[in-house]
């Protein structure tokens, strides 16, 4: 997977892989979009195209509340409070349940907006404020560039990847529907 290493390859990276979500999923059948999947096609957590979408919002207001907080000073809970990095699969079946069952147009429109938002604080910063210092006390030893790769261009491209996995699933419609 391709890694920006500097604002404007992540708003380029950001940008593109977004966008290619968002055309991918158009060119889904309806009955692709809204199907529940049992047999891990997806992955071994997400069940629809929705779950992944909403995976990659809940992503997205995580780094933002991140980022209030610590911008402040403080020291935000990361990744989530009462869970540490190691503890990723935890976090995710969280994410998962807290959005299981939404409707694909309601992420995508969630997910547009938490997207817009997260580009509003790329914009904010220089090339140097988001890769080459670590001048914020929160991001650690990690770059504020490196946080917002990897919760967008980085994170997009990973849901790009499982959802193309439904590829062999949409030809087998289309085939089918040639048949008929």
């Amino acid at each position: 997977m391709v890694k920006a290493n500097n604002k404007n390859e992540l708003v380029e990276y950001s940008v593109k892989y977004f966008q290619e979500i968002l055309e991918y999923i158009e060119y889904l059948p309806n009955e692709i979009k809204n199907t529940i999947f049992t047999n891990d096609e997806l992955n071994e957590r997400d069940k629809t195209v929705s779950d992944v979408i909403c995976h990659l919002h809940e992503w997205h207001l995580m780094l933002e509340n991140w980022y209030k907080i610590g911008m402040k000073g403080k020291m935000p809970h990361m990744p989530m409070e009462g869970f540490n990095w190691r503890e990723l699969t935890k976090v995710n079946d969280i994410i998962y349940s807290k959005y299981k069952g939404t409707e694909i147009k309601d992420a995508i429109k969630m997910i547009k907006n938490s997207h817009n938002k997260m580009m509003k604080i790329l914009d904010k910063h220089s090339n140097k404020e988001l890769f080459e210092t670590l001048p914020y006390e929160w991001t650690g030893k990690t770059t504020l560039g490196r946080f917002l790769d990897s919760n967008m261009s980085h994170h997009y491209q990973w849901g790009l990847k499982t959802l193309k996995r439904l590829d062999k699933i949409v030809k087998k419609v289309g085939n089918k529907a040639k048949k008929n």
